[in-house]
């Protein structure tokens, strides 16, 4: 019986050294772009996803498959690092793109752009710099910059990020009080995914805000979840089926959310494994596609303003050109710098 039908465990999968999670984040990191290109636009409607599901747009679908994949392979991170070299390897990952990023839209777009004759004086301008650059908060809007257009934001897609690093310390903390172990982290996963849904349904409707944050954490806690009992997660064909049949049973429904977020979580861990997909490797430009896809759909608003296929084409185009300049010249030589704060890794079963 082929691997596809039988089901491998999670586990066995991970041993084999090959996965597809650079190719989903990137899929993911383009959905953003796909997403977000009715409102940059202006376009009333929605995406194809938004009508397949009833319930999320691309752009939310992709940040949960990116929170979920976050948690289990920050969770794999921690436990072959120690704490020096997981904070460092967290923090060259995230933030020497980020900051470049940042410091392109306050130094160089903002001021090409800007019909504010006060932006250099202007609090929003240094507040936009220090906000974002430190995943303290996020901001969005610079003095005079695409305010003529249906989305003001810069950056629309940064509010994602300190809400991730918020988890790396979580998880960090969680694993220093000894709570990474199957046994003790299952009932806590547990607890934590039931108070929140009790919350969320005693004060219907959330604002947009906290519903954000507790998706992203929901997704993030079940991805450590399925690192930790990877030896007894089986990924089958008929398992996916099944959940895919029971959500087109439930679509349109307000029950619909449950079954999303299993198919969002072990469809993900699915794709990631089984299917032979081609497989990038060495060279990831999804975080790079992240952070440059909202500011390169502006720009084409900006100077070549269409409909949201046409934004979504030439803003990927921009954007991909901006992500392979960040990862040549920013990301990959910061990881290179991964091995000056690596100590010896502790030994993991994997």
């Amino acid at each position: 019986m082929p691997p596809w039908l039988r089901g491998q465990t999670l586990a066995d999968a991970w041993a084999s050294g090959r996965n597809n999670f650079n190719l989903i984040r990137l899929f993911a990191a383009w959905l953003v772009i796909y997403g977000h290109a009715w409102a940059i636009t202006g376009t009333t409607g929605g995406d194809l996803v938004t009508w397949l599901t009833q319930f999320k747009f691309a752009g939310g679908v992709a940040v949960d498959v990116f929170f979920f994949i976050s948690g289990l392979l920050i969770a794999a991170s921690l436990e072959r690092n120690d704490t020096r070299s997981y904070l460092a390897s967290r923090a060259l990952r995230i933030l020497p793109a980020l900051v470049v990023c940042v410091s392109l839209s306050v130094f160089v777009l903002g001021p090409l752009l800007t019909t504010s004759a006060d932006y250099w004086r202007d609090p929003r301008t240094w507040d936009y710099l220090r906000a974002n650059s430190t995943l303290w908060s996020s901001r969005y809007d610079l003095p005079g910059v695409f305010e003529a257009l249906p989305q003001h934001a810069v950056n629309g897609s940064l509010w994602t990020l300190p809400i991730e690093a918020r988890l790396y310390l979580a998880l960090l903390v969680a694993s220093l009080l000894g709570m990474l172990t199957p046994r003790r982290y299952t009932p806590l996963w547990a607890l934590a995914l039931a108070g929140a849904y009790a919350f969320a349904v005693w004060r219907h409707p959330l604002p947009e805000w906290l519903s954000n944050q507790m998706w992203c954490a929901g997704f993030f806690i079940t991805g450590t979840l399925c690192w930790l009992q990877r030896s007894r997660i089986r990924l089958g064909l008929w398992p996916l089926l099944a959940l895919l049949a029971i959500a087109a049973l439930a679509r349109g429904t307000p029950w619909f959310h449950l079954p999303y977020f299993a198919i969002a979580c072990y469809g993900t861990l699915w794709l990631a494994f089984v299917p032979t997909l081609p497989w990038i490797r060495q060279h990831d430009l999804s975080y790079g596609l992240y952070l440059y896809g909202w500011p390169s759909a502006q720009l084409v608003q900006q100077f070549s303003p269409g409909g949201p296929l046409h934004n979504t084409l030439w803003a990927s185009l921009l954007a991909v050109a901006l992500a392979a300049a960040s990862w040549f010249a920013i990301e990959r030589p910061a990881l290179n710098l991964k091995r000056r704060f690596m100590a010896k890794p502790k030994m993991g079963p994997e």
